[in-house]
Formats: structure tokens, C-alpha cells, sequence
């Protein structure tokens, strides 16, 4: 299995990117192609023992800066990092593309240069999110690709989000809730309401409406929204997340005693967080286009990298594409 990795994406790159990519390639056996300024990543590299390691430079001038228009960008830097490597993918003999780039450049890149998924409206990007079930995570899409949706573009994610929940997360037969203002079905905004109808006539589990507070508890396994809903939501929770952490650790650091019990609890602090780390899951996968496109946290380091190339190996080995190319017939 060959990856693309967009080397100089991310607030870290090439470092980071580049050290994520020696760690997954010995982890995971894998063929991993570093896309980006040849002397740059060959610097980073000589910092790791890459002996034994599958890696290979492919050439790229021009990067695609965070704060540029995406489309704009993708049109005027044909030879960036992110194009190259998603003509990469679609030319070549590779199985998937990692970024932690510009989102909405990797969106705009794979779709001028991938295309969609024949019979798809519109490509969904997603997030994994940790929840309280024996499984750990939900699957939420969409968290930002499309503002502006109609119901079936939503049952579309819907499948989408189902099928990579059972093959890539491995949930059986998994829960797909709609994001909501509350349960009941008349509840919700005009889109929800024209959604449900068809959501409940499809071969899918669904459950009905979930609310924002039923995601963490694990009342669904794919929840599916609005790219603007989404996007507000995850970064609302991040937000809460680290605010909540701090706090913790201001109040810990103000009291004798709770230092001491935070020393007792450290096993237990350290697995929560652990678990609320968005470095452990890597990426989320931009589903819809033409190919496996995984794409990473602008602020992820080697750990994130790392993750997101297994991400992107076990969407390709599970063939999600092809899962997807399925099951749109059955609705």
C-alpha cells in the first residue's frame, strides 16, 4: 500500500509531516510518498533513521498557505504540494491522500482533480468524536464541506457515514441519528423535517432526531447535518473541551490537596485524556470524492500525522470507495 503525503501541509510542515510519515511507515509497512520542496523534507529526513523505510519524494514547488482562498489558490498553484499530490493519486499507481493543509484547499483540489464519486451530489467531510460506548467514537458528518444542503444530500452522507462507521470503525449494523433542536419529529427546521421521510424509507438504521447533548453520550453511531451545523458544533465542543481542561488545571494547581489527589488520579487524568486527544484519531476522511482523501488537523504534529496515515490505510484496505459505488443503488 502507497500513501501520498502532502509534506508541506500543516502549521508544523515539513517536520511534522515528515516525522509523522517515517513513524507510520515503520509502524504500518507501508509505502509512503512525501509530496513537497525536495530539500526541505530531505532536511527532515535526515534527522530519522529511515533505513529499511519505503519512502520516495515526488516534487512540488508551491504551497498552499492557510489563510489563502482555497479555490483560488488550487487555480493559481498548480504545483503545490496539495495539487501535485492529488493528480498523484488519480494518475498513480497510490491508494490515498493525507493533508493537514488548508481544509477547503484539499476540498478544492480533490474536487478539480478526483472528482466525485459517480451518483454523489455533494462530498462530506468528517470527523471521528469520542462518546461514552463500548466502541469510543460517532462518526459526524458533514463538519464543514457544505454550508448549504438539501435532504438528499443529507441521505446521501448518511449512507456515506453508515457504511465507514461498519467497514472503517468496524460498528456493526451502525445507529445513524439526524442532528436536531429535539427527538420528536417535528421538531428541527425545514431540512430536517423534509429529511426524516426519506431517511426512514431507506435500508439504513436510522433512529430519528438526536440532539447536540446526545452525541457524546453515544445515542448514535453517525450523526449527519449540515456542513454549517457541523462545523459549529465540533468547534464549539473544542472550545468547551479546552476551557474545561484549563480550568481543571488552574483549580488543581490552587489547592494542596487536590494536587496530591490529581497525583493519585494521574492514571485515570491521563486517560481521559487520552481519549478526548484529537491527535488519536488522526483525520477525517473528505468522503464523496473519487478516491480516499484523509485530512488531519492544521495544527497536528507527528503523533496526528502518524494516525492520520493509519486512517487513510484502513479506508483504502476496507475499500470505502467501493462500498460506497454499492451501496448508492440501494437508495
Amino acid at each position: 500500500m502507497n500513501i501520498v503525503l502532502d509534506a508541506m501541509g500543516g502549521d508544523d510542515a515539513p517536520a511534522a509531516t515528515v516525522h509523522g510519515a517515517v513513524w507510520a511507515a515503520r509502524d504500518f509497512n507501508l509505502s509512503i510518498t512525501l509530496v513537497g520542496q525536495p530539500d526541505l523534507i530531505e532536511t527532515e529526513l535526515a534527522k530519522h533513521n529511515t533505513s529499511g523505510l519505503d519512502l520516495a519524494i515526488i516534487p512540488a514547488s508551491q504551497v498552499i498557505k492557510m489563510d489563502e482562498s482555497p479555490s483560488a489558490a488550487v487555480k493559481n498553484k498548480k504545483d503545490s504540494s496539495m495539487v501535485v499530490g492529488l493528480r498523484c493519486l488519480k494518475e498513480g499507481d497510490y491508494d490515498a491522500f493525507v493533508s493537514a493543509g488548508n481544509s477547503g484547499g484539499v476540498l478544492a483540489a480533490a474536487m478539480f482533480g478526483l472528482g466525485r464519486i459517480k451518483g454523489i451530489k455533494r462530498p462530506a467531510l468528517s470527523t471521528v468524536f469520542p462518546n461514552d460506548t463500548k466502541y469510543g467514537h460517532s462518526f459526524l458528518l458533514d463538519v464543514g464541506a457544505n454550508t448549504d444542503v438539501r435532504p438528499e444530500y443529507l441521505l446521501q452522507f448518511a449512507l456515506m457515514g453508515s457504511l465507514y462507521a461498519e467497514r472503517v470503525m468496524h460498528i456493526p449494523h451502525p445507529r445513524v441519528g439526524l442532528l436536531s433542536t429535539g427527538e420528536e419529529e417535528d421538531k428541527g427546521n425545514q431540512l430536517v423535517q423534509e429529511t426524516t421521510p426519506l431517511l426512514k424509507a431507506s435500508h439504513l438504521n436510522f433512529i430519528g432526531n438526536v440532539e447536540g447533548k446526545d452525541i457524546p453520550a453515544g445515542v448514535a453511531d453517525v450523526i449527519v447535518t449540515d456542513g454549517f451545523t457541523g462545523n459549529v458544533y465540533v468547534k464549539g465542543v473544542e472550545g468547551a473541551a479546552v476551557l474545561i481542561m484549563e480550568i481543571l488545571k488552574r483549580e488543581i494547581s490552587s489547592r494542596p490537596l487536590a494536587r496530591l489527589g490529581a497525583l493519585l488520579a494521574m492514571d485515570a487524568l491521563k486517560a481521559l485524556r487520552t481519549k478526548l486527544d484529537y491527535r488519536e484519531f488522526g483525520g477525517g476522511p473528505l468522503l464523496g470524492v473519487n478516491g480516499v482523501v484523509i485530512i488531519a488537523h492544521g495544527r497536528s504534529d507527528a503523533y496526528a500525522v502518524r494516525n492520520a496515515i493509519r486512517v487513510a490505510k484502513e479506508a483504502a484496505q476496507n475499500r470505502i470507495l467501493h462500498a460506497i459505488q454499492s451501496g448508492l443503488s440501494e437508495i
